[in-house]
């Protein structure tokens, strides 16, 4: 089995080639081969049991994606893409990379032809969906997306689903919740402050918190993330339907909740890092997104994720951390 992994240096890419390279094998079937592609070159995942080619490159650009493809992989992970942030504030970078990069991908698998039908797993993001919002957003809600970032992975969401109906590959597109707690330096995503308010004081620094703690969001681990991503590309297509595009299961929590379970876990001293300094700007974009989900196609097909804060706090400490606390 050839895999290709775009968005290989990104976080979530990451996790995903050290696992795939833990397993070494995707749906029981041995992995022979990984492609890792990113706009910076990504770094092959120690002991990994099959050959890794780490590539670097700008695929939204013309010819990129069919030099990508070219392999004919077997599953292709499609991670790449600006963040929320960035994409808002740089309107012509979001549409070249999260719109076109998308389009050019899928055309570069559908002229290949001759029977080639990789699965393609496509994440997306719950900002496809706008205010107002219900109490708890079902399967059926429309996609009524209020950013820029949004609009785009809508229309991947779109192109995914008219593309696997034609034949031209297998799709199945994930619209991840907020990942956290994100390990690394802070990124232009606007809802990183989520994983800074966690992330930081854990790890004995400071953290900026820029809105009210009343605020509520839907969130998952990195650890359930790489789960979702290895589910999506192993499911039965049959099972999912022509339906290709699922709101994955997550956690619902407030901002204080997440700091009540920070002082759990970590003690009034960790929780005392963090500051409180309120953004207008951030307050403004947040108070557009989704809070709570019911997800339950993605459930009743096996995906899975964490129950409370406090286990994905325990995630981070026992993956990032090594299991201790600053």
């Amino acid at each position: 089995m050839k895999i290709l992994i775009l968005g290989a240096a990104g976080m979530v890419g990451r996790k995903l080639a050290e696992r795939l390279a833990k397993d070494g094998r995707l749906g029981g079937i041995p992995i022979a081969r990984a492609i890792l592609h990113d706009i910076v070159m990504p770094v092959a995942p120690a002991g990994a049991p099959f050959s890794c080619e780490c590539l670097a490159s700008d695929f939204s650009l013309q010819g990129g994606a069919e030099k990508l493809v070219s392999s004919r992989p077997d599953v292709i992970f499609h991670l790449a893409a600006i963040v929320s942030g960035e994409a808002e504030a740089d309107f012509e970078k979001g549409y070249r990379i999260n719109l076109d990069g998308t389009r050019h991908l899928f055309d570069a698998v559908r002229r290949i032809g001759d029977g080639y039908n990789p699965r393609v797993v496509f994440t997306s993001s719950i900002a496809v969906f706008g205010a107002p919002f219900p109490e708890a957003i079902g399967d059926e809600f429309f996609n009524t997306p209020l950013t820029s970032y949004g609009t785009q992975k809508t229309i991947g969401e779109l192109l995914l689903a008219d593309y696997t109906r034609k034949g031209f590959f297998d799709g199945i597109g994930i619209r991840l919740p907020t990942i956290c707690v994100r390990p690394g330096l802070p990124n232009k995503a606007a809802s990183g402050f989520f994983s800074n308010i966690c992330r930081e004081p854990l790890a004995g620094k400071e953290a900026v918190l820029p809105v009210s703690e009343d605020v509520m969001h839907w969130h998952a681990s990195p650890r359930a993330a790489v789960g979702f991503l290895i589910h999506a590309a192993t499911i039965d297509g049959a099972k999912v339907g022509p339906r290709r595009n699922l709101t994955m299961p997550g956690l619902a929590c407030t901002v204080g909740e997440q700091i009540e379970a920070l002082r759990r876990i970590g003690g009034e001293k960790v929780v005392a890092r963090i500051r409180r300094e309120r953004d207008p700007i951030i307050e403004k974009i947040v108070a557009g997104w989704p809070r709570r989900f019911e997800a339950k196609r993605a459930v009743a097909l096996g995906f899975k994720a964490e129950k409370t804060f406090d286990d994905i706090l325990k995630v981070h400490i026992e993956d990032e951390l090594g299991g201790v606390v600053s």
